[in-house]
């Protein structure tokens, strides 16, 4: 292992030596006397005797990522020498089906190689004639008999496909004489690029036929997707829109006619090919909205109202699978620019009428999807397009060539992102629905929490559903929750007031907050559930969830936003130039940076003013902490944590009311309560804990407690997960305090 990291390390060491001598900016650092810099034959002598071992360990069980680092860098350096004979290695491998894992080893080479050979170069010209022939060889790794071969496939796909304009430029061949030869044998393959979009295609659909339900499944087993079939999800649709925003015009039509033909003409259970069908229709939609929308729209609306002109067919438990398809594929196509929703209001507004309140569970729940949908589309600010050139590639050949673009990075500071920002027409069409679909229910369950209206435990549960796609959907429209200051929390001499980072967010005060009004009928329905039904865990679950997002949520989550920087990291690092450096990223990556600066600032939360209704919410989730069902208590301690290391100073006003659960005088805790107590002190791995905050008043008040709490009748020694928890806080106090000297006078 030492060796293959040895191996992975010292090109990127060469590389970043080189790029200090040649390329990197003067600074105030001692400049480089010319005696000691690299030569040429330096460089050549380095890359030759590290190419042996490189492509020796290519084919290690451990160190084929390795291995692609290493490759990366030298290719860097001397293409011609690397890439080569990488390639001698990559087309057998395509050839053969009987080596897995000689075809994932070489793939995951070739991607580190791929931005050098593309863009070719003095070096390497030759090296762009060989990216289609390489595109074409993949097609069959897309095999739904073996997903680590179909993952590295899609990555393999969509790292070429992010570098190259899929553009037909064969015209170019007779109209152009400025062409070297390498530029006119590019020219006249480029007219395959159709060839292999509609292979692509074909080969997807393949898989998806061969992953419905009924033939991955017995009867006994689960309706929900596997690990690995999700991520095959995810591969599949990334790679595609991947495809499908870097083709010209021409060839997307054909691709929107394909991909259209296959959605409505076969009918997908919505679990599993159903929903990887959906991704691809949404990644067209997402590309050229205009167009995809006139086709997928008119067809499912018609396909769902003539279902549904059986009033009966409402009220089934089972919904029959063409009405549900449909409704699947229009929540997917609606997830684009929302001023191209604008013209199919009337139509997408009487679909949510009908279908919010269907009987059966997956029915309205794939209708709030497409709530959800159309108000994120219309609310919130993102870009539009992820071209690798600014523009697109929609001008006539004898103008601009898009061969010459292949490889090319983005400027950064021409990247000409275009941005969609919600306009007057987009905001009234997410304040209409709020006012005709939100509004109702939050009526019906005010009144049901006022014991005024009868539900039953379904229709409570449709209607939370409801109410949280709204505010999934809206969330960024919204102002935060307002209410009074908690006043003398802490003395201080500096201003504790909260720093607001704009957002690109002007809120319409002259509209109803619905922030507001969801959060007090919430509040009331808490209550009402908690004294008359405890036991109705489904529906504490969504209010739980709702209360959250009512703190924190202004149109992303945390989770989401660490798994795409995640992602973005992991592809950045894949494609990167070090040797040149001057962050010559493509020009997708940028985009997507700038969007996750963005979001970064709408989740920037900490150190905000701890108000009235913050403390009316914390001591709902307290009372939910400690519940009587383990499940509940551990989702809304979760929340807990989360709040608690949001408002400034919150911590000392929460610690009594935790404290009073531990108090021996208190007869009436329950063993439940006196856990949830103790896993509040606790905390969680990465948030605030309670038992050993660094504020003497409070560590006054909680060491005590927690030492006090061992005389209390809920305390019993023979519960092993009360002493784990014991053992756990004293280990917590013990690691973050050993140092300290407590004298008592």
């Amino acid at each position: 292992m030492k060796l293959m990291k040895l191996l992975q390390r010292l090109p990127a060491s060469v590389v970043r030596r080189l790029h200090r001598e040649r390329y990197r900016k003067p600074s105030w650092l001692t400049p480089i006397p010319d005696t000691h810099k690299l030569t040429e034959e330096d460089i050549t002598t380095f890359v030759q005797s590290m190419m042996q071992p490189v492509l020796l360990a290519m084919f290690s069980k451990t160190g084929s990522l390795d291995a692609a680092q290493a490759l990366q860098n030298l290719a860097l350096m001397r293409p011609e020498l690397v890439i080569p004979p990488v390639l001698e290695k990559t087309y057998p491998a395509l050839e053969t089906l009987t080596e897995p894992h000689q075809l994932t080893a070489t793939l995951s080479c070739m991607i580190g190689v791929a931005r050098s050979l593309v863009s070719g170069g003095q070096r390497f010209p030759e090296g762009p004639t060989h990216m289609l022939p390489l595109l074409m060889r993949a097609l069959p790794g897309v095999d739904p008999n073996d997903f680590s071969k179909c993952m590295i496939t899609f990555q393999f796909i969509a790292t070429f496909v992010t570098l190259v304009p899929l553009v037909d430029c064969s015209s170019a061949f007779h109209e152009r004489t400025d062409l070297t030869e390498v530029e006119r044998e590019m020219c006249s393959t480029s007219a395959e690029f159709e060839d292999f979009v509609l292979q692509f295609m074909d080969r997807c659909f393949a898989l998806i036929d061969s992953s419905t339900l009924e033939q991955t499944r017995e009867e006994t087993e689960t309706e929900k997707m596997t690990h690995l079939e999700s991520l095959v999800e995810l591969g599949l649709s990334s790679t595609f829109s991947t495809i499908l925003t870097q083709c010209s015009l021409d060839i997307f039509k054909v691709a929107l006619e394909k991909v259209f033909n296959f959605a409505t003409t076969n009918i997908f259970e919505t679990r599993v090919a159903g929903r990887m069908v959906a991704d691809m229709c949404r990644a067209a939609a997402k590309c050229h909205p205009a167009e995809s929308l006139s086709l997928f729209v008119p067809h499912c609306c018609n396909a769902i109202n003539q279902i549904a002109v059986n009033e009966e067919v409402l009220n089934e438990e089972e919904l029959d699978k063409e009405f549900l398809w449909n409704l699947q594929l229009l929540s997917e196509v609606t997830r684009v620019d929302g001023d191209k929703l604008i013209p199919y209001r009337s139509d997408l507004v009487q679909i949510l009428q009908l279908t919010l309140h269907l009987k059966c569970k997956q029915g309205y729940i794939l209708a709030c999807n497409l709530l959800h949908h159309i108000l994120r589309s219309t609310a919130l600010i993102y870009p539009t397009e992820y071209c690798s050139v600014p523009g697109g590639f929609h001008q006539p050949v004898c103008d601009y060539l898009p061969i010459k673009d292949w490889g090319r990075p983005g400027d950064l500071w021409n990247l000409d992102i275009r941005w969609h920002v919600p306009s007057v027409e987009e905001i009234s069409l997410a304040f209409y629905l709020l006012d005709l679909l939100l509004q109702p229910e939050l009526q019906r369950l005010q009144r049901f929490s006022k014991g005024e209206q009868e539900m039953s435990r379904d229709d409570v549960l449709q209607s939370l559903t409801i109410v949280q796609h709204c505010l999934l959907g809206a969330g960024s429209l919204m102002p935060p929750l307002k209410g009074e200051p908690i006043p003398d929390l802490v003395h201080s001499m500096v201003n504790l007031d909260e720093t607001t980072l704009y957002t690109g967010m002007d809120y319409d005060e002259t509209r109803e907050n619905y922030r507001d009004a969801i959060c007090k009928v919430m509040r009331q329905l808490l209550h009402y559930i908690l004294e008359h039904s405890e036991d109705d865990t489904k529906s504490l679950f969504s209010i739980i969830k709702i209360i959250s997002d009512l703190l924190h949520f202004k149109g992303s989550h945390k989770h989401e936003f660490d798994s795409r920087w995640k992602s973005f990291n992991l592809v950045k690092k894949s494609m990167e130039n070090r040797l040149h450096g001057r962050k010559q990223h493509i020009r997708a990556l940028l985009i997507d940076r700038v969007m996750l600066q963005h979001e970064l600032r709408k989740l920037t939360v900490e150190g905000c003013q701890y108000r009235t209704i913050h403390q009316e919410l914390m001591k709902d989730l307290l009372r939910l902490s400690t519940s009587t069902y383990s499940q509940i208590r551990s989702r809304a301690q979760s929340v807990l944590f989360t709040a608690l290391g949001t408002y400034n100073f919150c911590c000392r006003d929460l610690i009594p009311h935790v404290l009073e659960f531990l108090n021996p005088d208190n007869s009436r805790v329950t063993q439940q309560q006196f856990k949830g107590a103790l896993y509040c002190l606790l905390g969680n791995h990465n948030g605030v804990c309670l038992a050993n905050l660094h504020d003497w008043e409070c560590i006054a008040l909680t060491w005590p407690g927690i030492v006090r709490s061992g005389l209390s009748s809920a305390m019993s020694l023979e519960k092993p997960s009360i002493v784990r928890l014991f053992d756990d806080l004293a280990d917590k106090i013990h690691r973050q305090y050993e140092t300290i000297g407590i004298d008592f006078y």
